[in-house]
Order: structure tokens, then sequence, then C-alpha cells
């Protein structure tokens, strides 16, 4: 599989984002082992251009402040699984600078959004949408609701048809998800939903164009702790196989057209 080429903007991100202020601890091992994808998250945010609003779903104040700080987004509002109608404020802080937002609650598979028709700049739906237990699509369409025309939407996912799945799945005793594995229950830890789903990266593209988008950039890089299976390119370029978009992690852009249809429960998503 050939490596990407990587490019100055993706060096400074990662540069960016080594500002944010963690102790040490779990949520800065989390923060240091997922910096390839949050930095290449925050490449393909677009610079605001319009509005300046932005939203973040799932939000855990990693990126958060960069949205503001360097892609230029002057109301940046993030979202949680949640009460409906509750709002909270998280803090971050980067080189010592607070950064402050607002988290309103709601279930993303459920309820409607708090935010009025075509207001959005950009949404983010980073690693969420294999989580969904129920109705992706709803998230997909209450998206394009709130976006703006020509808004952009950021979907980042694990890709189940990658080359680590495919090796999991030929030698038998591993499962192909990227991440199967259940949470240890602890009495107080929130609930969370394991990865549910999880999508090809051509499923990805194919549920994001019947909420009516049209895709702009669709793409997967490899997980680096993951690079023992890379070999598995050219077992499937040698055996006459598709070995296009096989890096364990899927990035998606997608740009809101009012004009594009819109398939409500696309059969390869739902049963009937």
């Amino acid at each position: 599989m050939p490596l990407a080429e990587r490019h100055a903007e993706l060096d400074a991100a990662e540069e960016q984002l080594r500002g944010l202020d963690l102790p040490a601890g779990d949520s800065r091992e989390y923060f240091l082992k997922h910096l390839p994808r949050l930095a290449r998250t925050l490449t393909l945010v677009p610079l605001s251009r319009t509005s300046g609003r932005i939203l973040e779903l799932g939000c855990y104040m990693q990126i958060t402040p960069f949205l503001q700080l360097w892609r230029g987004y002057s109301n940046v509002r993030g979202a949680y699984y949640g009460p409906p109608g509750r709002t909270d404020r998280r803090i971050a802080s980067v080189r010592g600078q607070q950064f402050e937002a607002t988290i309103d609650l709601f279930d993303a598979e459920r309820d409607r959004y708090p935010y009025d028709d075509c207001t959005l700049e950009t949404v983010l739906a980073c690693e969420l949408i294999e989580h969904l237990l129920r109705d992706p699509m709803h998230l997909v369409l209450e998206c394009r609701r709130i976006l703006e025309e020509g808004g952009r939407l950021i979907v980042t996912t694990p890709n189940v048809a990658s080359l680590t799945s495919v090796a999991r799945v030929l030698h038998g005793y591993d499962n192909p998800q990227i991440s199967s594995a259940y949470r240890r229950p602890h009495a107080d830890a929130p609930e969370e939903a394991p990865h549910v789903r999880e999508y090809t990266a051509f499923e990805l593209r194919n549920t994001i164009e019947a909420g009516g988008f049209e895709i702009e950039t669709l793409l997967t890089e490899p997980i680096a702790e993951l690079e023992i299976n890379r070999p598995m390119w050219n077992f499937l370029e040698e055996n006459g196989y598709n070995n296009s978009l096989r890096g364990e992690q899927t990035y998606c852009v997608a740009v809101k057209r009012s004009e594009l249809p819109v398939t409500r429960y696309p059969r390869f998503l739902y049963s009937e």
C-alpha cells in the first residue's frame, strides 16, 4: 500500500494540537495515541468562510479549541449524549490559555438537534457513527438540515474493510472490526455504546450520499500500530481484489446540496 504524502499542513496541525494542556493519565495517553487522526481531521476542516458557526458532535474538547484558534470559527459549539434540553460548559487549556465551550446534550440518533435550519457552516461527526444503535441516517439528515447550503459535514470512522480487517478474517482468530471489545463496567463510568457497526469506506460514502450530500473527499489512512498488516495490500493486488481505500481509518468530507435526492432508509443499511 503506497504511503500517503505528508503535507506541511499536517505537521502544522500536530504542532497546534501538542499545545493542548493535558495532565498525565488516561486522557493524555488516549490523546497521544490518536494524535495522527486528530491532526488529519483538523486539516480537513475548512477555514471559516461565512457564518463562523461550527458544531462538533461527540465533543471531547481535544480538537475543539483549535476550531477557533487555528481554523477561524468564531462560534464553536459542542454536543454530547444526554438529556435533551440540558447544556454543559466545558473548559480546555491550550498553552495556558483557557477555552470554554457550550455543550448541548441530546441523543444524536433520536432527537431533533437544537439548532435552526441552515445556520451552521461546518459539522463534525468524528468517531461517532460506528457507535449508533438504531438510526445512523437520522444523524446524517439532521446534519443536512442544520447546515447552510454548501456547508461541510466531516465524518471519521474506522474502516471495517481495512488491511487489518482482511488479515484478521483470513487468519480467523480475531474480530474484523478495528474495535470490537466491550468496556469493562465500572460503577462511576458513564454509559457508552461500543462499536455497534463499523463501515467500509464505500458504505460510508453511500450513507452520506443518501442524505443529500456530495462527497468532496474520501480517504483512508493506516494506523501505525497495525503496520504489520500492510503486506495484505500486495495480496489483494496479486489476486485481483480491490485494494483501494484499505487504511484502518476513514475520513469523509461532504457538501450539502439541496438539489440532491434523499433516501431515508438505504437498503444496504436497513432491513424492513
